[in-house]
């Protein structure tokens, strides 16, 4: 069941390639293959929002004036579809999205070259042209063209009316749902909206662009995570033009063959990445399915390794690309399209009830959950304390490691605790509570004996204490 739905994140039949060349034209205009250039129209992947293609851009001709006009020319398109899908909310939410958008570039254009990522690179603090791959001298020197590879996203045809449908009949199931005895205290209506907030976020892929270069400067200074950076200006609402990074899918290091202690490294640097995510930076990469997770570089630095050269054949023209040789195990992340991250007081309340469960203070974890709840018909506290100190104590019993507990189990034991007792979920903790629940199934695939509690209570510690006292 799950390798069926697992070809979903890389494998959905690709549209033709016309439908890319239309939504090349409406975005760069009808001189598009002066900027871009593709040695195959078939795609590298395709998932269920868009496909992506290898390509190789002009740098030259991305800085001209010209090309940093074409990509304004979607914004109405992005209200248009926001209307769509729903209606005057949406409008509302673009409006608010793109003010905020606004605030984030203002407050990071002097740290941002033009081509949208920083001046030093998002994982080690190296200067940005070694971010990037090298530029490709063309072997015609009277063209006098520099190209670098990239990787091109474009969505996929009809993709406004998918969504569409598919949010309507999530309400539509919702509503049925909550009409069940007890199921009205999983939010699952308000739980949908937020996953419509961020559908409606998946098909603007400025709003993915914006992501990257944030999730470039909260990871600035760690070494094992990577994203790829926007070529700006080419990015519009169908479009979006990234660095290229050579790796492979996390999946291929899920064999047995693989070395244990190289799929332990994974897995902890998985781990690592997300804790830092929710409880330091509080935004949350919240598609984090292997498909968009990959691996990049070697375990350990070897003499042996020197660049590698290879000569491209583009178009008829010859290019040579050279390739450094890689120097680090790291963790490239793509596909930033849907985030989450919650308000100051909600973030310290999260942050709070993790660090309970750490400490086995269970009753503070009702304590806290009841406090902090929109909504309670609890008619006996006290059972409700006793149940959920139980609980933890469980947990704690079973040594913490995700070998021998599974969070979604845990989770699936504490929403029954809330419907049982009439106690309201918090609706906006879905998001990154489901994160860590995908991620936490790749980190037992990887190291069956990973403890998660264990390697987030030094940051829960630091971070939460206060809120405890």
């Amino acid at each position: 069941f799950c390798d069926e739905f697992s070809k979903l994140h890389v494998e959905v039949s690709p549209h033709p390639w016309g439908h890319t060349d239309e939504l090349l034209r409406k975005a760069f205009g009808e001189d598009w293959r002066s900027i871009l250039t593709f040695p195959s129209q078939e795609p590298v992947g395709s998932g269920c929002v868009a496909q992506v293609y290898k390509a190789y851009a002009d740098l030259t001709a991305v800085a001209a004036p010209p090309a940093k006009g074409l990509a304004r020319s979607s914004e109405l398109q992005t209200a248009s579809e926001a209307w769509e899908v729903s209606g005057l909310r949406g409008l509302f939410w673009w409006l608010r999205r793109r003010k905020s958008e606004g605030m984030w570039e203002e407050r990071s254009g002097a740290e941002l070259s033009p081509f949208g990522c920083s001046l030093r690179g998002p994982v080690s603090g190296t200067p940005h042209v070694e971010q990037m791959a090298a530029p490709l001298p063309n072997a015609n020197p009277s063209s006098a063209r520099h190209l670098t590879p990239v990787a091109v996203k474009v969505l996929h045809p009809g993709l406004v009316h998918q969504v569409q449908m598919d949010l309507f009949l999530m309400k539509l199931g919702s509503h049925i749902i909550g009409l069940l005895p007890g199921f009205k205290w999983l939010s699952l209506t308000e739980i949908v909206e937020e996953f419509e907030k961020l559908m409606l976020q998946q098909i603007d892929l400025h709003y993915e662009a914006r992501n990257l270069e944030r999730f470039c400067q909260n990871f600035l200074d760690v070494d094992f995570v990577k994203f790829p950076t926007p070529v700006r200006p080419l990015v519009t609402t169908d479009v979006l033009v990234e660095t290229f990074e050579e790796s492979e899918p996390i999946s291929h290091y899920l064999h047995t063959e693989v070395a244990t202690e190289l799929r332990q490294r994974l897995a902890k640097m998985g781990m690592d990445m997300l804790l830092k995510m929710v409880f330091v930076d509080n935004f949350v990469h919240a598609d984090l399915h292997p498909g968009n997770i990959l691996v990049q570089g070697t375990a350990c630095v070897s003499s042996s390794c020197k660049e590698q050269t290879a000569i491209v054949d583009v178009c008829d023209t010859l290019v040579l690309e050279v390739q450094p040789p890689f120097r680090r195990l790291c963790l490239v992340l793509l596909d930033a399209g849907i985030v989450a991250e919650l308000q100051s007081a909600d973030m310290q309340n999260f942050r709070a009830v993790f660090t309970a469960v750490v400490q086995g203070q269970g009753e503070k974890v009702a304590e806290l959950i009841l406090h902090h709840a929109r909504a309670n018909q609890c008619q006996d506290i006290e059972r409700f304390k006793a149940e959920m100190a139980e609980l933890v104590t469980k947990v704690r019993r079973n040594t913490i490691a995700l070998g021998k507990l599974q969070v979604a189990n845990l989770l699936s034991s504490v929403f029954k605790l809330l419907m049982t007792h009439k106690v309201k979920l918090e609706s906006n903790f879905a998001s990154i509570i489901f994160a860590i629940m995908v991620l936490e199934g790749l980190g037992r695939s990887l190291d069956p004996e990973l403890d998660i509690l264990e390697a987030a209570k030094p940051l829960l510690i630091r971070t939460a204490a206060s809120v405890l006292e």
